[in-house]
């Protein structure tokens, strides 16, 4: 073999640099993959020991409406019924989204198909600063004004469910409308045109051509804004009351699954059953991070099939 034949052989200064890089990327890779499974298998652990340890039964956790864990109702068994903070996350992240989904794609439709011009010199900017607004601070807003105003406007204390949604609402609209402005300017523009040649109004064109094209991106918003709203703690605990009953009403204090571990976290001993029924409630809230999860990898392969 020549030295021609030699140096072709020999690997080059490039492919070990590629190879370095591989290496590095898959251990950071494998760091993540570690890093998550990790923390799943944590709390799942601590999660499960209320069942396991504490011989709570899984029904009553999830259907009972008394939650006082270190009371024993009358079957002898602990009040940790779970149903209260359970039925507060999903009522306030649901008004939370109705709520917010039409003023997001109305304001991503005023600022993509409308007036990019003042959507992307003035809309934007706004948008982008209230996403950068630390949650205590939107919780501080709410408590000084949006509880004053529902106590001298519906009575009672002001705290409630309803303070809570509105305070999520402004929470979660700059990201469901950043999202949903994103996937409009991801709707290709020979679709417009198309359809304008076609005879079809500007208002006809963007309801029955954008706004179709664009469904699975705009529901992957509203979904990921409402993984934000379910899992958003302080903001929602300093308007809500987290008061562990079951809601009657939308003005009356309640509680959420968030609002109730950021309480009483730091107020109990590791081991003991109140402090894993509240590990129980960080799993309930880790399932539903991956059920949100799940649903928007699914309806982003769904819009990429149709």
């Amino acid at each position: 073999m020549d030295d021609s034949q030699k140096k072709l052989a020999e690997h080059s200064g490039k492919s070990r640099l590629e190879k370095i890089g591989k290496t590095i990327s898959f251990l950071c890779i494998a760091f993540i993959v570690f890093v998550v499974l990790s923390i799943l298998y944590f709390v799942a652990s601590k999660g499960i020991a209320t069942f396991t340890k504490d011989g709570v039964s899984l029904i009553d956790f999830l259907t009972g409406k008394i939650w006082n864990p270190g009371s024993i109702g009358e079957n002898g068994k602990p009040l940790t019924g779970a149903l209260p903070m359970i039925a507060g996350s999903f009522i306030v992240t649901l008004l939370a989204a109705a709520v917010a989904t039409p003023f997001a794609i109305g304001a991503a439709i005023f600022m993509t198909e409308i007036s990019p011009t003042v959507g992307k010199k003035i809309l934007q900017p706004v948008i982008e600063l209230l996403v950068g607004i630390p949650s205590v601070v939107y919780g501080f807003i709410g408590l000084s004004v949006v509880v004053p105003f529902m106590r001298n406007t519906f009575g009672g204390s002001g705290f409630g469910i309803i303070s809570a949604a509105i305070v999520l609402f402004v929470m979660i609209l700059p990201t469901v409308t950043s999202m949903s402005v994103d996937t409009l300017k991801s709707v290709p523009r020979y679709y417009r045109e198309a359809s304008l040649a076609l005879g079809a109004t500007r208002w006809q064109t963007i309801y029955k051509v954008v706004l179709r094209s664009a469904t699975p991106g705009l529901l992957t918003a509203v979904v990921f804004g409402m993984a934000r709203a379910f899992g958003e703690a302080l903001a929602v605990q300093m308007v809500i009351g987290n008061a562990a009953l079951m809601p009657t009403n939308l003005i009356t204090p309640a509680s959420t699954l968030t609002s109730i571990l950021t309480m009483n976290m730091g107020n109990t001993v590791m081991g003991t059953l109140e402090n894993n029924v509240l590990w129980s409630l960080a799993l309930i809230l880790l399932v539903m991070a991956l059920f949100f999860n799940i649903l928007t990898r699914w309806i982003g392969k769904k819009g990429a099939m149709n």
